[in-house]
């Protein structure tokens, strides 16, 4: 009778690798979906109250106007205060307003270097075939 082997053979040692292999790839998969919920939570969080102060301090800035117009009013009727206010309002608009425009006309949103440099991939691909 031969004595029995406590040795396990190659296909024992690679599945067991396969398997170890696997569970390893899981938890990290599973730490980087925690992760991520954690930090897609914080940034909602920061988001909302980013836009609650964009919010009140767009209404700072409505009460800043009416206060302007009133102090104009110490001055001229009322009316004028306001008038004098809405006519600088739509001042700066317009110039914010061609400011951004001529930014859009100049960016490039297409990506130039990547279609030429895919373009030239095509051509060296025909070329050696």
């Amino acid at each position: 009778m031969a004595p029995e082997s406590t040795e396990r053979t190659i296909g024992q040692l690679v599945a067991d690798a396969t398997h170890d292999l696997q569970g390893i790839v899981k938890g990290e998969i599973a730490l980087a979906k925690a992760e991520v919920a954690q930090g897609a939570k914080k940034v909602g969080v920061g988001a909302g109250l980013l836009g609650g102060a964009a919010f009140v301090g767009v209404l700072g800035l409505v009460f800043l106007f009416h206060t302007l117009a009133q102090v104009l009013a110490i001055w001229l009727p009322l009316w004028a205060g306001y008038l004098i206010v809405t006519v600088l309002m739509f001042v700066v608009a317009g110039v914010l307003a061609l400011l951004g425009k001529n930014a859009l006309q100049k960016a490039k949103p297409a990506p130039e270097k990547a279609i030429a440099q895919g373009k030239e991939t095509v051509a060296a691909l025909k070329h050696q075939g």
